[in-house]
């Protein structure tokens, strides 16, 4: 499978990168948080780790801890617009459960 980006997210990522000036592309992992174990990270990459795996759709690059590929494989990042708010939402095949609060996720 692989990590998939809608054209929202995509312009979205890239409006990003051009107002921070410099990146390579969007850097998506994992952690350990919540009441139900897993959150997402996100961030921005400047440089490559031997360990990154990258995924590009759109002209833009996603950026992926090998270590939390497993978790995140077959993810659908797009961002949306709902009313006055807008954020980035993951469409992630391996969830098994989310907290109530919308935080954390388990796999």
């Amino acid at each position: 499978m692989s990590i998939k980006l809608t054209e929202n997210a995509a312009k979205q990522i890239e409006k990003q990168l051009t107002k921070r000036g410099s990146g390579l592309g969007l850097k998506l992992g994992v952690k350990q948080s919540g009441c139900s174990g897993l959150s997402y990270l996100l961030g921005y990459a400047d440089n490559l780790e031997d360990d990154d795996m990258v995924f590009e759709q759109f002209g833009v690059k996603v950026i992926v801890k090998n270590s939390d590929y497993e978790v995140l494989d077959g993810i659908e990042l797009d961002y949306a617009k709902e009313g006055v708010n807008e954020a980035f939402k993951f469409h992630n095949p391996n969830v098994k459960g989310t907290c109530g609060c919308g935080e954390s996720f388990t796999v």
